[in-house]
Parts: C-alpha cells; sequence; structure tokens
C-alpha cells in the first residue's frame, strides 16, 4: 500500500482505520480489537485513528488491553490520537458542561492517560480535536513542541480547525502541525472548495478526511442518484460502492488520507478496494456535480 511521509521518521499507511466506533460492537474484547487489526495489516493498512473520547473514554483501553495480550502489534502500526474535548462521561464525569481545553496541563494529563491506556511509550500523531476558542497559543504550542521533544509524541497536528485557527496555533511553534483531520465527503465536499484544502495544499501538508463516507449517510438511500452512479461505477470496476466513493477522495492531488471505521470484518477486509478503482476526471466530476446538486459554474 501506498505510504505517506507525515514527518521525519514518520509515515501512514494512505488508509487510516478509525476506532471511533470500536465501542459500539458486541464484541470488543482483546481478540476482537486484534482480528480486527489484523485484517487491516493484511491488507497494509497500519495507522490507527483514536481519540481520548471515543467511546466515552473507554476506546484507547479496549486498544491498550489487546497490545497487552499481544504486544508485538506495536512495532507494526501506527496510533494516532486527539485530546482537549472534555465531555461529562467517563474519566470526565464530574464536568459540568461539554467544553474544549487545550492548556498544557490537560494536553499533558490526556497524553500520560494515553500512553498509559493504550499501553504504549509513544503516541505516533497527537491532534489537537477542535479548535479552542479560549486556546492560548504560546501555551498550548509550547506545551505540543515539549512532547515532541520529550519523545512520548513524534509528531502533532490539529483536527477540524479553519485555516486562521491552524496558522494562530503554528505561529507559536517550533515543531511544524503535519496534518488536519477534517471532514471531507461525496456528502460533505465543502472543504474542496472553501480553501480548507488548498490551504494544506499550498503548505504541501497531507489532510486526514474523517467520515469520508458521510457517516453512513451516503449509503443509506437518501441521496439515491448518488448512490446508483457510485454501484454503477463499483459494478464496472469490480468494486462496491463505498470503494468508489473511496477512491473519489484518494484522487485529488493532495494526498488526503482517508479515516474508515467498521466493526465489520468482511467490511475491514474491503477497504483496500478503494485503491484498485481509477477514475477518470469526467467521472470524478460526475460524482461531485451529484454531490453538490448542481452542474459546476
Amino acid at each position: 500500500m501506498e505510504r505517506i511521509d507525515i514527518a521525519p521518521g514518520v509515515n501512514f499507511s494512505r488508509l487510516v482505520y478509525g476506532m471511533w466506533r470500536l465501542a459500539d460492537g458486541n464484541d470488543a474484547s482483546p481478540a476482537a480489537v486484534q482480528a480486527k487489526v489484523e485484517a487491516c495489516l493484511e491488507q497494509g493498512i497500519t495507522t490507527m485513528d483514536h481519540a481520548d473520547i471515543y467511546g466515552g473514554y473507554t476506546v484507547e483501553g479496549l486498544f491498550g488491553a489487546m497490545l497487552k495480550t499481544a504486544p508485538s502489534l506495536r512495532d507494526r502500526i501506527e496510533i494516532v490520537t486527539k485530546c482537549d474535548i472534555v465531555a461529562p462521561a467517563g474519566r470526565h464525569a464530574s464536568a459540568r458542561i461539554k467544553h474544549y481545553d487545550t492548556t498544557a496541563a490537560h494536553i499533558n494529563a490526556s497524553v500520560e492517560t494515553s500512553l498509559e491506556e493504550m499501553a504504549t511509550d509513544h503516541i505516533d500523531l497527537l491532534l489537537i480535536h477542535r479548535p479552542d476558542p479560549l486556546m492560548d497559543p504560546d501555551e498550548t504550542g509550547s506545551a505540543l513542541d515539549a512532547l515532541v521533544k520529550s519523545g512520548k509524541v513524534k509528531s502533532v497536528g490539529v483536527s477540524n480547525f479553519r485555516p486562521w485557527d491552524f496558522s494562530l496555533l503554528q505561529s507559536s511553534m517550533e515543531e511544524t502541525l503535519v496534518t488536519n483531520q477534517i471532514e471531507m465527503s461525496l456528502i460533505v465536499p465543502q472543504a474542496f472548495t472553501n480553501g480548507d484544502l488548498a490551504f494544506l495544499q499550498e503548505r504541501m501538508i497531507p489532510p486526514m478526511a474523517w467520515s469520508p463516507l458521510g457517516g453512513g449517510s451516503l449509503l443509506d438511500g437518501s441521496r439515491p442518484t448518488l448512490l446508483a452512479t457510485l454501484k454503477r461505477i463499483g459494478g464496472e470496476q469490480g468494486v462496491d460502492e463505498t470503494a468508489v466513493a473511496i477512491a473519489w477522495l484518494l484522487r485529488h492531488p493532495a494526498r488526503i488520507l482517508p479515516v474508515l471505521g467498521t466493526n465489520n470484518l468482511d467490511r475491514i477486509a474491503r477497504i483496500g478496494d478503494a485503491l484498485k478503482v481509477e477514475l477518470d476526471r469526467q467521472t470524478w466530476f460526475e460524482l461531485y456535480t451529484l454531490a453538490i446538486g448542481k452542474e459546476v459554474p
């Protein structure tokens, strides 16, 4: 599988497995989690995307329980995780209201907890999960710089930031922010024209795409013409509609890394089919036209 250089000494598989639904399945035992990771590795998918808040702050622990039973897998994967969302659940059950916290104290505590929960001595990529209106860029930037220098975190980036949020934080840092994980799909295509993607391309920063299937709405029949077109193209190329939707993102020259999450082993085994799909320019625009609901100007 193609790999993307994220930072010096850090490179990711082009397709990323997202763990946000790991706690939603009927079986989150170490054996079940390992089976999902192994199904990814068989395709060359080595990058695992987490956030401390996933599963009400439980998913990192479930993943760590698996690594404790199969520690050799740690050397075969890259771990991404996120912090700064504080919701009244799990370890933050005492929080009075959901909020963001980008103070150094919170970031450092989150990293220490993530390392312990996931039974690892380092995180390959740490992301600030959401823009914080109260962020002090000097404090947040210094905390991220120090974590990289300590070796606890190999690289840092952000998620859901607009270009100005990204620039503000980067202006106070020595380390380079290596990605922005943003929502992108045929259901949510705004990043292709609102400047979010162009900003990253200009800086040669590979973006990550969360919810690349629109949270399932791409496949639920609510957009019947778009779904039928995906199925038609998939049928022509021997893959399903999911693979075509992901290939649409891969076709873009920004080197997008889609983050895909499913608990179904059969679907996990087919994630790599997206790399088999070839979309010419007109077919890409055919899908884009259906995505935006009108002919391009």
